[in-house]
């Protein structure tokens, strides 16, 4: 059958939240017989197919469609189920994703109306588990200190033109002039993708009616690996596209290396040292002050805080040395 919408959804072991998310499409304001799901697994080893085949078996009507990512990457499961899919419209989701009843509605109204070439909205970002850890991340996963000036992080932006969106809702005409995702890049592809839209003359749109609820890591390991991947690729996508970075994403690796260079020149001179500590004691005292109308009406406040603060420091760090080791990799491979 050929469908005017195509969902697109990248999953491996995604057990958690992939039932939650085909009952937030089943219950879009858009029919779900009007629509396709395509689902690119990455051979996952846990029950995800399985509920995925429960959910099809109660919701017949649902058009689920599961493709095989055998690469086990996100782009190539976004390209393999975009190759896979037959809309004019293609909607990208994500399995740890919550989109509002209205999600695929609105971003197809805009793109009828030739708003953007790439339209999306706000995340409003859930903790994955009920611990004070996954709370905080969650938290910090949503607060200025933490993600700086992406717009749909912050429930209150407003709408408006963007270089990124979350996910992103594209005409396939666009797609089919710009290309798919790199895949080459293992993170970071959504906002290469935009780099070559805006480049060919492309707009990206960021409509704060359009929300989608999306979970957070659920502990400090995984939040650590996130954003070193997040930091890594990132470096790798600027290599390209030198133009297209950002204060919010110079700052964490300028911040770390920074430290590194005070705490090594201390050596030499102890000036060096105090100067290391002040930096130290600054950001710290800036995370503190920063965060602590955010957890006011938190359980645990005092508990939260901390953690919030761990969580903001955590993401700063790992995404500062995985874009540093990504600098230093890239230098002794020319």
């Amino acid at each position: 059958m050929v469908f005017d919408i195509s969902v697109i959804i990248p999953c491996r072991n995604e057990e958690a939240t992939i039932s939650k998310l085909l009952d937030s499409l089943f219950n879009q304001t858009i029919p779900p017989d009007e629509y396709e799901i395509i689902l690119a697994d990455g051979l996952s080893d846990d029950s995800t197919l399985e509920k995925i085949a429960d959910f099809n078996l109660y919701h017949p009507e649902m058009n689920i469609s599961i493709v095989t990512n055998s690469k086990q990457n996100i782009p190539s499961g976004l390209n393999t189920a975009i190759n896979n899919s037959s809309g004019k419209y293609i909607i990208r989701l994500d399995a740890h994703s919550i989109p509002n009843n209205d999600y695929l509605e609105r971003c197809v109204a805009l793109l009828k109306k030739g708003v953007a070439e790439n339209v999306g909205g706000l995340w409003i970002i859930h903790p994955s588990s009920d611990t004070l850890t996954a709370k905080a991340i969650a938290i910090a996963a949503s607060h200025l200190l933490g993600i700086g000036g992406a717009n749909y992080r912050i429930a209150s932006s407003s709408s408006g033109y963007v270089d990124t969106v979350p996910f992103g809702a594209f005409l396939r005409s666009t797609l089919d002039k710009v290309g798919l995702f790199d895949e080459t890049l293992l993170s970071n592809e959504d906002y290469e993708l935009n780099a070559r839209i805006i480049k060919s003359g492309g707009r990206i749109f960021l409509d704060s009616s359009i929300k989608c609820g999306y979970f957070s890591r659920e502990n400090f390991t995984k939040l650590a690996k996130q954003y070193w991947r997040y930091g890594f690729w990132k470096f790798k996508m600027l290599l390209r596209y030198p133009d297209t970075i950002r204060l919010r994403q110079a700052l964490p690796p300028v911040f770390l290396l920074s430290l590194l260079v005070l705490f090594i020149t201390s050596v030499i001179n102890y000036r060096f040292f105090i100067l290391f500590i002040g930096e130290i004691i600054i950001y710290i005292a800036t995370l503190i002050f920063g965060t602590h109308n955010s957890i006011r009406s938190t359980e645990k406040p005092l508990i939260t805080w901390g953690l919030t603060v761990f969580s903001i420091l955590t993401m700063h760090f790992s995404w500062g040395s995985g874009f540093l080791y990504s600098a230093i990799n890239s230098l002794f491979s020319l």
